[in-house]
């Protein structure tokens, strides 16, 4: 069965039809050509697949498509302006927070969620609060320091604005 969707992904307004059954990480991948949402293991274990839906973090490989009507999706692609790094991305470059980096725009998108909520966590916070996406290649140590710069950055930016 086909159902129109229409959603705001990254800021652009997206109408689409779509199979009832169609994920969201396949209709982001395969329909919008967004691919740097991974599909890692189809079963929302790994969180490869982590993107916002409405600020918060889903993991969109067991989200089906036709659920996001009238939803604000933000994927990897959208989180900075061109040419700029938004302050986790650039934490997971200075931090040397990736490896592989088939796990980073996951990790990314989580942690986003993680510091809109909780802005100044501890190391235990951090590591809970990224938990549910999994990273074969670092010892997420440097994941860790990743988000704390990022969190640091963070406060500091929001200071300046205020």
């Amino acid at each position: 069965m086909k159902h129109e969707i229409t959603l705001t992904i990254n800021g652009q307004s997206v109408t689409a039809e779509v199979d009832s059954r169609l994920l969201l990480v396949h209709f982001i991948r395969e329909n919008l050509d967004l691919t740097g949402t991974h599909i890692g293991c189809d079963t929302s274990n790994c969180g490869a697949c982590t993107i916002l839906l409405n600020g918060k973090s889903v993991k969109s490989c067991t989200y089906l498509a036709v659920r996001a009507d009238g939803a604000e999706i933000t994927t990897i692609e959208g989180i900075a302006a061109e040419g700029t790094n938004h302050p986790i991305q650039q934490g997971f470059h200075d931090q040397h927070g990736l490896h592989c980096g088939f796990c980073t725009p996951g990790m990314i998108m989580r942690s986003i969620d993680l510091l809109n909520n909780n802005p100044n966590p501890t190391e235990e916070e951090i590591r809970w609060g990224i938990s549910g996406n999994l990273c074969r290649c670092t010892g997420y140590n440097n994941i860790v320091k990743s988000i704390r710069q990022a969190a640091e950055e963070m406060q500091k930016e929001k200071e300046t604005t205020v």
